[in-house]
């Protein structure tokens, strides 16, 4: 997928679309190589890459760093980058400015989260030229106003509330939504409602895609244990033990072997 155009062909084909958060070369380049259709470049790298205990901690300059890495790594895949806590909220110059350092470090689309009616920045930005995907549902940017990471759109005014923002945010230009920790009902009535192909996450199975974390599917944290969450590797346990086995070695000097030496 090089364009916003492939996720138009695999909604309307019913094909899922399958997307994964990445935000290193390394990692890059292995999605690179593999099928997954596009990736995300998100605020998370607070979380997942240093250790913070939110996303509100993402700044401009570490999104744009990891974009850089993630393109370098991943050069045949679709890009998006997350825009920073309150990057949008500071007027529209330099909302736009944000977006053009994203843009410049290789992505192809900026997510926003939430609906802002009353700010008019992502008309402008579809109209500048660069293509926007929407979230809503869990927005983490928000997590102190509501209330912690648990489940949105769980009563009936929640729910059309989340409807009523998706259809503003695909009439205001979105390529895509993700809806984030919503139940499954109402993100297969969202996905229904809309044109626009929907990227779930914690959002069940009938979205028109699904995204993870690259470390989360991999098991590299043994304490993130998430509802939604499949573990397809065992990675923390596997790394660990390889690192053991390597320290074993150079403790019993079995590495380096005179193969292995010059």
């Amino acid at each position: 997928m090089k364009t916003i155009r492939g996720f138009h062909r695999l909604k309307e084909a019913g094909e899922p679309i399958s997307l994964v958060t990445c935000y290193d070369y390394t990692s890059a380049q292995i999605v690179n190589a593999s099928k997954i259709d596009a990736i995300l470049v998100g605020d998370s790298a607070s979380m997942v890459m240093h250790g913070h205990e939110s996303t509100v901690n993402a700044n401009l300059d570490m999104l744009v760093a990891h974009v850089e890495a993630v393109r370098r790594g991943a050069p045949d895949k679709f890009l998006i980058a997350d825009m920073p806590f309150l990057a949008h909220r500071k007027g529209l110059e330099r909302t736009m400015n944000a977006v053009e350092k994203l843009i410049q470090a290789g992505a192809q689309a900026v997510k926003i989260e939430g609906l802002d009616i009353e700010n008019p920045c992502i008309p402008h930005i579809v109209k500048s030229g660069v293509p926007v995907m929407g979230h809503l549902g869990l927005t983490p940017q928000s997590v102190h106003q509501i209330g912690g990471w648990v489940v949105q759109g769980k009563d009936q005014d929640a729910e059309a509330l989340i409807l009523e923002d998706a259809k503003i945010l695909e009439d205001q230009g979105c390529f895509s939504l993700v809806l984030e920790m919503v139940p499954a009902d109402l993100a297969q009535n969202v996905t229904l409602a809309l044109n626009i192909p929907t990227i779930g996450i914690g959002a069940g199975a009938h979205t028109s895609g699904q995204i993870l974390v690259f470390q989360d599917l991999l098991g590299m944290n043994a304490e993130f244990k998430p509802k939604f969450l499949r573990r397809y590797l065992n990675g923390f346990e596997l790394i660990r033990d390889s690192l053991d086995t390597y320290s074993d070695d150079v403790k019993m000097l079995n590495f380096p072997s005179s193969e292995e030496s010059f």
